[in-house]
């Protein structure tokens, strides 16, 4: 009998130790997706190309905005036929805000990442600043895959509203 309690207790010690390494390697998941969510707001800053391009996934080409129903209302005024989503790439962006010679920024709120330590996804209101100005704001979020080379963005889809109400 005092085999099967040890045999029994061991095990449930085990299992007890099991789980505890995965919530390990989720918290240092989200540690790790929180420092390129920090990168990636400071390349923006910074305007540097190298560090914004190593975060991306090479050759992911997953990059959506879609216009808030406001928004849309206003370019279908401006640009009758103008579609609501539109696809670019991590590379356009990175050209964007490394050959305008203005200050950019995006600021980030209520982010939220959830991952399983291999995959992530973030979530997040965003305000996007060109010379200190609300250029764009809405939600943006980000599919993440954990590489050899640490995390990497494979794709960002985010709502395009340039200082439109967010109500319809």
């Amino acid at each position: 009998m005092k085999h099967v309690l040890l045999a029994v207790g061991l095990a449930f010690a085990g299992s007890a130790h099991a789980a505890a390494a995965p919530n390990a390697d989720i918290e240092k998941a989200t540690q790790q997706i929180q420092q390129v969510v920090h990168d990636f707001q400071a390349g923006i800053i910074k305007k540097d190309r190298a560090l914004l391009a190593s975060l991306f996934y090479p050759g992911s080409n997953s990059w959506f905005s879609v216009a808030t129903a406001p928004a849309y209302r206003a370019m279908q005024q401006k640009f009758p036929g103008t579609t609501r989503v539109h696809g670019g790439s991590y590379e356009d962006f990175i050209g964007f805000v490394t050959g305008n010679p203005d200050p950019q920024e995006e600021k980030f709120s209520n982010v939220m990442i959830h991952t399983d330590g291999n995959i992530a996804a973030v979530y997040f209101d965003f305000v996007y600043l060109d010379k200190g100005k609300l250029n764009n704001q809405g939600s943006e979020t980000w599919q993440l895959l954990n590489t050899p080379d640490g995390w990497k963005i494979n794709s960002i889809i985010y709502t395009m509203d340039p200082g439109v109400s967010k109500k319809d």
